[in-house]
């Protein structure tokens, strides 16, 4: 009786250490994988690599490592990693048939940090959204629009929709339509027009802006004005013209017409 007492203290206790050598395990892994990780960051951040692609790795290298760490912190309690793994992978493939939309968003995000179709800072428009790009996560995009609202995009509609990157290049073309009466003189429009665009510093000599009659409308004459700028200053400088166009406009007499109809009317003898 004694013997059994014994015998089960002993392996009261056994298990106790092995638990707690579980716990000290974890403990430790997790201390240590959040110090290499961000070290892992610190060092790719000196290297010419961009934010979004550092992120990426970062998250994905933590993952792996907490992986790791779970199945080595698993085998200090006995149990044999070995045969886990492929219960594991049974089960992942059981879960991966079950969760197809979030692997193929896993998928997708890998992609788009590959390809580099925007980064973190990006002004893009997606789905129908368009705003400032905060974060590009494994399963999600994350956008913040101009009027402060966070929109979080699954990586699948990202990569499947179009995507409209703002600011990939350095300049861009402001596209104006400015419609004047077919009464005015448009010669007279057209060198208003090339003078408010002279008068803005931001607009760029090269390539040419450009000022024709675009299209004759039911009600106007419409101008096509078409600048170009660094693309930092697009809204600024497209806000800023509509602006001074109006006002110049209006000091020299041209009139912007809004859409109408002419009746007339005739009466019959009767």
């Amino acid at each position: 009786m004694i013997l059994e007492m014994q015998t089960i203290l002993e392996m009261g206790m056994d298990i106790i250490l092995k638990f707690l050598g579980f716990l000290i395990f974890l403990i430790v892994g997790f201390w240590v994988i959040k110090r290499l990780n961000r070290l892992v960051i610190r060092l790719l951040q000196k290297t010419n690599l961009e934010a979004t692609f550092i992120n990426f790795i970062g998250n994905s290298s933590y993952y792996f490592l907490v992986t790791l760490l779970l199945l080595m912190a698993l085998s200090q309690l006995g149990i044999e990693t070995a045969s886990l793994i492929a219960i594991l992978g049974t089960a992942g493939l059981a879960i991966g048939l079950a969760l197809q939309g979030s692997l193929s968003n896993i998928a997708s995000g890998v992609l788009l940090v590959l390809f580099r179709y925007f980064k973190v800072g990006d002004w893009i428009e997606v789905g129908g959204v368009d705003g400032k790009v905060e974060s590009i996560e494994i399963f999600s995009t994350t956008i913040c629009t101009f009027d402060n609202c966070l929109i979080t995009i699954p990586n699948k509609k990202v990569i499947e929709g179009n995507i409209i990157n703002y600011v990939a290049k350095p300049i861009r073309r402001i596209d104006l339509v400015i419609g004047v009466s077919y009464t005015d003189n448009i010669d007279q429009v057209k060198m208003i027009l090339s003078r408010i665009l002279a008068q803005d510093k931001r607009i760029l000599s090269e390539p040419e802006p450009l000022i024709a009659v675009g299209d004759l409308a039911d009600s106007s004459v419409n101008f096509w004005v078409r600048p170009w700028v660094e693309t930092a200053n697009y809204l600024p400088t497209k806000l800023a013209l509509l602006e001074a166009i109006k006002k110049r406009l209006d000091a020299e007499g041209i009139t912007i017409p809004f859409p109408q109809q002419d009746i007339h009317l005739f009466q019959e003898p009767s």
